[in-house]
């Protein structure tokens, strides 16, 4: 387990207000022994709280170009199709993965190609459940082709909570599945638009796992893409 390098700005901001307040409460609270001991332990959690936020396991990716696999820790919320408005402009499978506070927020690929697009969106911060959010708040929108001529659609939503996304994929790209793509501060949501006739593997309100939780499977018959 090791913290990603997203965390380092926000863990020594913490560190410092903590310290900060602790010295305040130190010698302008002299004589309140209990109160002192309470600002210490909430400070301590704040911080346990704010590392785990940052937080980025090991794991062992094991790729195959057939499988679609999770782009972040969460829970299934949405699975549906849908018209994909942005670049495919067809229809698809939507599958959305929302992130709680306390998951590991490192974005990973969920397949191996070339990315053949790369956008961020600036927008609102709705809750992430919101049906707006994922047109309406604040996104990135990612769309990687394989070898085999298929392209899947994956978009960082922020959140009411998450106001700052990170995304590392750039046009052009060589994307690996299981890399990671990027990284949502605080938490939010992952969505995913497959082709239709892809074997989806997961179902409503399931716990899964990013780089690790196999999401869908491709079908040859599936193999169809949008070129821009």
């Amino acid at each position: 387990m090791t913290i990603h390098k997203e965390g380092y700005t926000s863990i020594a901001l913490s560190i410092l207000f903590i310290f900060v307040l602790n010295a305040i409460v130190h010698y302008f609270l002299p004589d309140t022994t209990w109160l002192h001991w309470i600002i210490y332990i909430l400070s301590f959690a704040l911080f346990v709280i704010i590392l785990q936020f940052f937080r980025s396991p090991n794991i062992i990716v094991q790729q195959n170009e057939e499988q679609v696999i999770c782009p972040a820790d969460g829970k299934v919320v949405v699975i549906e199709e849908t018209e994909e408005t942005e670049y495919l402009k067809d229809r698809r499978i939507q599958i959305s993965v929302f992130m709680s506070p306390i998951n590991v927020h490192v974005n990973r690929n969920p397949i191996s190609g070339v990315v053949k697009y790369s956008k961020y969106h600036p927008g609102k911060f709705l809750v992430a459940w919101h049906p707006k959010s994922s047109t309406e708040n604040e996104r990135t929108t990612v769309v990687i082709e394989n070898n085999k001529g298929v392209s899947v659609l994956f978009r960082q939503i922020a959140g009411a909570l998450a106001r700052r996304i990170v995304c590392y994929s750039k046009e052009g790209d060589a994307a690996v599945q299981g890399e990671q793509f990027g990284f949502i501060k605080f938490g939010s949501r992952v969505d995913l638009f497959l082709p239709l006739g892809t074997e989806i593997n997961v179902n409503l309100n399931q716990v899964v796992q990013g780089g690790v939780t196999v999401l869908a499977h491709l079908k040859p018959s599936t193999n169809t893409t949008k070129t821009k």
